[in-house]
């Protein structure tokens, strides 16, 4: 059988609640990460959409896509543990996602709605590569992700 393996990574939730650690899932994954294609490590595929509300169900990672934050605006050298978000992009309904509250409330003059993240949003952080080198994040990586999402919308799709 296939070995699950978790990484805390952090969850800010749409509905407005606190950000909060949560066991981000990954399995076993048979084809090469595409971020380290000469990687030793074997690529271990997240399962974000465990904690994503309302996300079509049985497309597994083609529901949702990912996006690197790899330094903050202003840094001269790349975090040594960069940060991989998770955000929905298929609902069940076809409807958009509601728009997630929590970094509407951190983004506050700055936030635009065309630029709104939407859904519940899951950040894992990892060493070399986000397919394969995950680690675990924490609490203590929250003012780090606050200043990223003051002046960065979601990417467009």
């Amino acid at each position: 059988m296939d070995q699950l393996v978790s990484f805390e990574a952090l969850l800010f939730p749409s509905d407005g609640r606190n950000p909060h650690m949560v066991a981000l899932m990954t399995s076993p994954m048979s084809v090469p990460d595409p971020h380290a294609p000469f990687s030793t490590l074997p690529a271990r595929m997240p399962h974000p959409e465990v904690y994503m509300d309302y996300i079509a169900e049985g497309l597994g990672p083609r529901a949702w896509h990912y996006h690197l934050i790899e330094a903050l605006d202003g840094m001269n050298k790349k975090f040594a543990n960069p940060y991989v978000i998770f955000y929905p992009t298929v609902s069940r309904d076809g409807m958009p996602f509601p728009i997630n509250k929590c970094l509407k409330e951190i983004q506050g003059r700055s936030f635009r709605e065309a630029a709104a993240w939407r859904g519940n949003i899951i950040i894992a952080k990892y060493r070399e590569s986000p397919f394969s080198s995950m680690i675990n994040g924490s609490i203590a990586d929250f003012p780090i992700l606050r200043n990223y999402f003051m002046t960065h919308g979601a990417p467009q799709s």
